[in-house]
């Protein structure tokens, strides 16, 4: 059933009282976030231009509030509110992070299977050869949040060179390399161990494609080993390659503190 606010009446605070603590409706635009489909404000977007349905019943008005028995539609799709659910990967070397690849032997998807009957997804991409740190989740909102550009999620990468980096390349990252007509930066470049400069630590907020692979390929290295070691609060410590864990309570807050500050 559908709820929309309405006026009480007078004289009957007992009743309104009980009602209220019984009430276990929620709102549509959280229904259909906790369902791992978009954001919130994504959702209000889905419902203003008609594309939700409750019951069979299509509803565009924004605040309208629904009870976890009512069957939630995003065009032919079932919804269905899930516990969110927080998976840290430790991703290993020839395993893709996209959910559908017919060519791959084995996805991220695979690695988790057994975790919890909820479907989780990968948040944002790590390439084919890429290992390292890779949140797993299907709460949408958050998402969306940690990948944007425009909330500059920071990450960081261990790369391992074909040859010593220059200093003088160290500096370009971070002052800025044109790649396919766009500035890309780093927020910070230097070398792992100065006794050996084929190894270098690169910050960067950035979400474009194997933007760090493109990086050091555009001035002329190849890069025989790259792992992210940290994104956005999250680290593999602990956490051997090819093994995942649940995130804390306290690396859950964390996140959402910082994604929606």
């Amino acid at each position: 059933m559908v709820n929309r606010k309405k006026g009480g009446q007078k004289g009957k605070g007992r009743e309104s009282n009980k009602e209220k603590q019984q009430d276990v409706s929620i709102r549509l635009n959280k229904y259909i976030a906790d369902s791992g489909l978009c954001s919130r404000r994504e959702a209000d977007e889905l419902i203003a231009s008609g594309q939700i349905t409750v019951n069979g019943e299509k509803v565009t008005q924004l605040g309208v509030r629904i009870q976890p028995t009512d069957v939630v539609r995003y065009r032919d799709k079932v919804l269905k509110n899930e516990k969110p659910v927080y998976i840290l990967l430790n991703k290993p070397k020839d395993v893709v992070t996209t959910v559908r690849d017919e060519h791959a032997k084995r996805s991220v998807i695979d690695l988790v299977k057994n975790a919890c009957p909820e479907r989780v997804y990968p948040v944002g991409r790590l390439d084919r050869n890429t290992t390292g740190v890779l949140l797993l989740t299907n709460d949408g909102e958050l998402t969306k949040r940690l990948t944007h550009p425009r909330y500059e999620k920071k990450k960081v990468y261990h790369v391992v060179l074909d040859k010593p980096v220059t200093k003088a390349h160290l500096q370009e990252m971070v002052e800025g390399i044109d790649l396919d007509d766009e500035l890309v930066q780093a927020d910070a470049a230097s070398y792992v161990d100065p006794a050996d400069k084929t190894q270098v630590g690169v910050e960067i907020h950035t979400g474009q494609n194997r933007v760090v692979r493109r990086i050091f390929e555009s001035m002329g290295y190849r890069i025989k080993k790259l792992d992210r070691v940290y994104f956005a609060g999250l680290t593999k410590k602990n956490l051997p390659r090819g093994k995942w864990r649940f995130l804390t309570q306290k690396e859950i807050n964390m996140l959402k503190m910082n994604a929606f500050k």
